[in-house]
């Protein structure tokens, strides 16, 4: 896994927070009805296109690559933090899960048959977002799926140095507009097939955006 320094920075932090992040997550049951709903929409059109398996990517501790799994798919997660991966692994013991970068997949052309990001890809600079988007292209089967939720604003960078528990961390987050995220999907040879934009509220921080986007045949 080529290293960088933001990549260092997220693995340490999540590492360090890891045990708290895990407790205080929310499993996909206590979603709010539109987010599960779109979890279930993805896992349809992935079944449909019968091509491979999902790659979870930003599992964190497991919950979602777990819920995948009952929605019908063959799922396994790749997080940047080993220590994300080991209390995932210890939660669904039955689940693959690895150490792995978005930024460069060891995942070989056109072999999975989906990709979820779910509020994973938000640690990226901006101009790394191609670099992740055309791994997930790569990687995609052709008439594959991928769903990204993210939350998104009017270009943000924003920092903290405390985190889940107030333990020291090193977070960068980048908050872009629903549009200039689809630009970039797009750009990278996906179509964007659907966008929900959920404003705050019903359990909802900040403004998300999820996307559905699939790799043309």
């Amino acid at each position: 896994m080529t290293d960088t320094p933001y990549l260092a920075a997220v693995r340490e932090s999540y590492d360090t927070v890891a045990a708290d992040y895990a407790a205080s997550v929310k499993a996909p049951a206590e979603l709010d009805p539109l987010s599960r709903a779109m979890l279930a929409a993805f896992a349809e059109l992935v079944r449909a296109t019968g091509r491979g398996p999902v790659a979870d990517v930003g599992c964190g501790p497991g919950k979602v690559t777990a819920h995948l799994t009952e929605l019908g798919l063959s799922a396994f997660g790749i997080d940047v933090s080993p220590k994300m991966i080991e209390l995932a692994r210890e939660a669904h013991p039955n689940l693959r899960f690895a150490v792995g970068s978005m930024t460069a997949l060891e995942i070989g052309d056109d072999e999975l048959g989906g990709i979820l990001a779910y509020y994973s890809t938000h640690h990226t600079p901006p101009e790394l977002l191609p670099v992740v988007f055309a791994e997930f292209h790569r990687t995609l089967a052709p008439g594959g799926r991928l769903m990204l939720v993210c939350r998104v604003g009017k270009a943000e960078h924003l920092r903290r140095t405390l985190a889940y528990g107030n333990h020291p961390a090193h977070f960068e987050s980048y908050r872009l507009p629903a549009d200039r995220i689809s630009e970039l999907l797009e750009d990278a040879g996906l179509v964007v097939t659907a966008r929900l934009v959920q404003a705050p509220g019903e359990g909802i921080k900040g403004t998300i955006a999820s996307f559905m986007a699939r790799k043309p045949e």
